[in-house]
């Protein structure tokens, strides 16, 4: 009887072949899933500045002399069950009221993303704010 002594199976070359290709698109995928990921931030801040844009005019319609809140923490959980926070590093966003009677404000954040149309930044100064394009 005759035997023969051969193995059948992968070589190690194309082992290696076959998990550096893994390897290749594994990083591909992960690098397209970061933007992805910048973009959803991104929504979500947009989403969340619009619930604390809303839940301020409520605010400010409630009011008997028509000022608007000097933090955001007093509209919850009145005018938004919570205080939103940034959804990356979970700070508050930019929050700024005019001086008494506080019938202006400024509300921002930072984007990660392309910023959308129209994007400014304010800073208070006294009584005013001011708005760069």
């Amino acid at each position: 009887m005759r035997t023969r002594n051969s193995s059948r199976g992968f070589t190690l070359i194309e082992l290696l072949v076959v998990i550096a290709i893994i390897g290749l698109l594994s990083s591909v995928v992960l690098a397209s899933l970061n933007g992805a990921r910048v973009k959803s931030r991104d929504a979500r801040r947009l989403a969340d500045l619009k619930q604390l844009q809303i839940a301020l005019e409520l605010y400010y319609s409630s009011q008997t002399n028509g000022a608007y809140p000097a933090a955001l923490s007093s509209l919850a959980p009145t005018y938004i069950s919570a205080e939103p926070k940034d959804p990356q590093d979970n700070v508050a966003y930019f929050y700024a009221a005019g001086t008494a009677p506080a019938q202006t404000y400024c509300l921002g954040t930072d984007m990660e993303g392309t910023p959308p149309p129209g994007d400014s930044s304010c800073t208070v100064t006294g009584a005013d704010f001011t708005v760069e394009p």
